[in-house]
């Protein structure tokens, strides 16, 4: 999939716990880790605020975009 999820980077540059992320952003740690891990297929806009709220970040820190070379 050519969307990267980058929270793993953001979390230790935060120096941040993922289980402390998902509590602040009411998010169960499985469903969190779901997400870091890149197996997630959607993100909702109101999930992606509170983690930029709570990260201190923009939704580009935590996404990128990295075309496949074959499309």
């Amino acid at each position: 999939m050519p969307i990267i999820v980058t929270l793993d980077v953001v979390l230790a540059q935060r120096k941040m716990k993922l289980g402390d992320l998902a509590e602040r952003v009411d998010l169960t740690p499985p469903n969190l880790s779901i997400l870091k891990t890149g197996k997630a297929k959607a993100i909702r806009f109101s999930t992606l605020e509170a983690l930029c709220r709570e990260l201190d970040c923009q939704p580009g820190d935590l996404l990128r975009f990295a075309p496949d070379p074959d499309p």
